[in-house]
């Protein structure tokens, strides 16, 4: 149960605040579910945020197949329910193996693709050490370029954001997503 309760209509929000709703419904196809639901408590945090995560999610040039990686492995790392059931859906679509899913789900990157291990790596690395050595950093940039590097690096400190919240907010697995068992 949601520390929360979930804003799901612009009526349950100041009436100054209801183009941002709209705005995040247009975005979005809706605010049944998930982290917009806590985040619209606070509008402007929610108008930002959404902003951020059209970017990150839709409108950037860095592979969808790099951004749901990293995004899963954030989830994992923070063990957010609702985001990784939110994750793994989007994983599937994008082909990533079952093995890899698990692989995340369970800590480890053994027998995961090289190109996928360097992702899920990088973001440990990066959410454990709060850094990455020099030769990690190196490699990734010559896989991405700089653009894409810094893409990936602002993928999961926003994943990083949603997880916080939905686990401040006790925001559970979404109806029908895949639980996370931590």
């Amino acid at each position: 149960m949601a520390r929360l309760t979930p804003i799901t209509s612009k009526e349950q929000v100041p009436a100054k605040h209801h183009a941002i709703v709209d705005g995040i419904i247009k975005s979005r196809g809706g605010i049944q579910q998930g982290p917009f639901t806590m985040f619209l408590h606070s509008p402007e945090i929610a108008e930002r945020v959404a902003h951020l995560g059209a970017y990150v999610r839709f409108e950037g040039s860095l592979d969808m197949r790099v951004r749901v990686l990293a995004a899963m492995t954030v989830a994992r790392e923070f063990e957010a329910l609702y985001v990784w059931g939110a994750q793994t859906g989007g994983a599937r679509k994008q082909n990533v193996p079952e093995s890899t899913i698990s692989a995340i789900r369970e800590n480890h990157s053994r027998g995961v693709p090289a190109e996928d291990a360097q992702i899920i790596d990088f973001t440990r690395d990066l959410l454990r050490k709060h850094r990455v050595d020099d030769a990690t950093a190196k490699a990734l940039r010559a896989r991405l370029g700089d653009d894409e590097f810094i893409q990936l690096t602002g993928a999961i400190g926003y994943y990083s954001l949603l997880c916080m919240t939905v686990n401040a907010c006790e925001l559970e697995a979404g109806q029908g997503a895949e639980v996370l068992r931590v």
